[in-house]
């Protein structure tokens, strides 16, 4: 698997010149403005690779790099749980809709981190949910990824109409700069009219960018194989099913179950109906990967709470007002978004039934 400490991480925006581990030159990571006309200095870091190892397409025929040459290519790699390409969708959906037309194919390369991003029919139905209409690289065994020497979600890479790679930007931001690049990729290859205004999106839910001023918590892991921050690791029975009492306090970015759980090498599995996950955060949202082991189509009801009430005053886009929710697939879902001030909070999720698989905790 890639380097998932790194992957989610968001962008250095310091204004300074900066190079990644695969040794391509940097670009000044952080714009302003510009004078109008001034054309970008872009280095050639290397030729469009192959798509061969894609295992299937979504909205288009398989596509090569001779066959886009004279168009310029925005490779987006992304998974569709992953909360930092999330908050970089509307972004890509606009560039599609605005510059398709004059020359720009956006390619999303799917590759999976969860075993449940594999199945085509989820990644088929989550990418219809998220609007992602331009055409999908079913890469599910990493081949296009190792094409690209790429180690992040998410990853921009874009070539020009001769099919050289001008540009790359890994993690959320840099949305004027990488703009700004395809527009002048597009000048560069003769398109005309093209309006140099930005586009101007309006985010919701979940793609909205984070709060970065208040965000103290981390992505956090629940299966054993990644976990980080487990308050009851000293006294977990991991592989085998186990019944946990969370402690009534929990240090900042500690969590800890209540129920009876299997706590697998993947994700905590909920055993018996009423199990609970307590999370001592720092943020204005709360995100957990989570989803139903039996894809029978039964729905599993849950409750959040807040310092021990319901959060019906601070819910996510997958809560009702009354602080309760419903997991019907697997995929992110957001719980919390605080209004006003933020400060040290304990957060606790309930499962009214059992076979509830709960991977990662992210934050906004």
């Amino acid at each position: 698997m890639p380097d998932l400490d790194q992957s989610r991480q968001p962008s250095s925006s310091g204004g300074t010149a900066t190079s990644d581990s695969a040794g391509r030159p940097g670009l000044l990571r952080s714009f302003v403005h510009r004078l109008a006309g001034d054309p970008l200095e872009l280095p050639v870091e290397g030729h469009l690779p192959s798509f061969e190892g894609a295992t299937g397409w979504l909205n288009s025929e398989p596509l090569t790099p001779d066959g886009l040459r004279g168009r310029v290519v925005l490779v987006d790699f992304w998974t569709y749980t992953c909360i930092n390409w999330l908050r970089t969708a509307p972004y890509l959906r606009a560039w599609a809709a605005k510059y398709g037309g004059q020359g720009l194919t956006v390619i999303g390369a799917h590759t999976p981190e969860f075993g449940f991003e594999r199945s085509l029919e989820n990644v088929t139905e989550q990418s219809r949910r998220l609007g992602v209409e331009y055409p999908i690289a079913i890469d599910s065994d990493y081949g296009v990824w190792r094409a690209f020497a790429n180690h992040f979600w998410p990853a921009v890479y874009i070539a020009d109409a001769e099919g050289r790679i001008r540009y790359h930007h890994f993690g959320e931001e840099a949305y004027a700069e990488t703009e700004m690049v395809i527009q002048q990729l597009l000048l560069d290859a003769g398109a005309d009219g093209i309006d140099q205004d930005l586009v101007m999106v309006e985010p919701h839910g979940i793609e909205v960018a984070a709060d970065w001023r208040t965000l103290r918590s981390p992505e956090t892991y629940t299966g054993y194989r990644q976990a980080n921050g487990f308050a009851q690791e000293g006294e977990a029975r991991f592989d085998a099913a186990r019944r946990y009492a969370a402690p009534a306090r929990l240090p900042l970015n500690q969590w800890a179950l209540d129920g009876s759980w299997t706590v697998a090498g993947h994700a905590a599995l909920l055993d018996e109906a009423g199990g609970r996950i307590a999370f001592e955060f720092h943020a204005r949202d709360v995100n957990l990967v989570m989803g139903p082991v039996s894809r029978d189509g039964t729905p599993i009801a849950f409750r959040v709470f807040l310092d021990g009430r319901p959060a019906t005053d601070a819910i996510g886009e997958d809560v009702a007002a009354d602080g309760t929710g419903t997991i019907r697939d697997q995929r992110t879902y957001q719980l919390i978004r605080q209004p006003g001030a933020i400060a040290d909070r304990r957060f606790e999720i309930e499962f009214l039934e059992p076979g509830v698989e709960a991977y990662c905790f992210t934050f906004g």
